[in-house]
């Protein structure tokens, strides 16, 4: 250590105006010119324990990452684990949250559970990546159908999900009456119609849904859909709602099912069952 002697012979009367100069936010280079003090040993003992000023601190590539450090230790991370997601020494990172706590130490079964939770959400999203792929790869082998493709499968759509003339029936009402809740399928169904030359004039509307439900919100959905006015839709068709059943639809989402009626459709009717029974018995003779 320098012995004080000399100039310096008043240590403490010389601090408190190195102090002083520190405060006011000169650097140590301009209190050492200021004092007179050449000797950095004498300077440093001068200004111990005094923070520099913030204007001197030359920003720091790291210091980003020792803050993310500090905040990954916070939450528990083991050093391994804030080395692979920041990608620095560990030496640093000792450097950076040595002040901090340790984290608690996890027992091994929970740590086992852990990491097996963390294998299966990558199974998980490995299963949903093949999923999406073998969806899209379906979506665009389809492509773009044609009239005839459309025609067909409007057909088997309608014959799925379509009222239809009951075999005791003698009096043969034979209506296009067709309900769902899937707006896609509604879609396709009112395209098949447009293929089938049915103006949207000829078509009622009418909303079947629990009365427990937004009944107006389902309305204006499913008019939007369409493309109608909301006033124009039937009355809507309320289900009473038995509090002893465990419904699911009971989302925000729920907005019931549309009724798509077709004014003197009888022939189309007609049309339609008899392609039905052209596709079962093409089907029967397909090679």
């Amino acid at each position: 250590m320098t012995e004080i002697t000399g100039k310096y012979a008043d240590f403490e009367g010389l601090r408190e105006r190195a102090i002083a100069l520190r405060r006011e936010g000169l650097s140590r280079r301009q209190i050492r010119d200021r004092l007179f003090i050449h000797n950095n040993d004498i300077l440093n003992r001068l200004l111990e324990g005094e923070p520099p000023p913030e204007w001197t601190k030359r920003p720091n590539a790291k210091d980003d990452l020792r803050e993310r450090a500090r905040e990954l230790r916070l939450q528990g991370w083991t050093y391994d684990r804030i080395q692979l997601e920041l990608g620095c020494s560990k030496s640093s990172i000792s450097l950076w949250v040595r002040d901090l706590p340790k984290p608690e130490r996890r027992n091994p079964s929970e740590q086992a559970k852990l990491a097996a939770r963390k294998r299966w959400d990558h199974e998980l999203a490995m299963r949903d990546g093949e999923r999406q792929r073998t969806k899209e790869a379906a979506r665009q082998a389809v492509g773009t159908l044609s009239d005839r493709e459309l025609f067909l499968a409007g057909v088997v759509l309608y014959w799925a999900e379509g009222g239809k003339d009951k075999a005791y029936n003698e009096l043969h009402t034979e209506r296009l009456q067709f309900i769902n809740s899937d707006p896609n399928v509604i879609s396709l169904y009112l395209r098949w119609l447009e293929l089938l030359g049915v103006e949207r004039e000829r078509m009622r509307f009418r909303v079947s849904i629990h009365e427990s439900a937004d009944v107006k919100e389902a309305e204006e959905f499913w008019a939007g859909l369409v493309g109608v006015d909301a006033a124009t839709l039937q009355r809507a068709t309320l289900k009473k709602h038995n509090p002893r059943t465990n419904r699911k639809n009971i989302s925000t989402a729920y907005r019931g099912c549309l009724t798509v009626y077709v004014m003197k459709g009888a022939e189309l009717y007609r049309r339609m069952e008899g392609a039905w029974y052209g596709i079962v018995l093409g089907a029967d003779t397909a090679t």
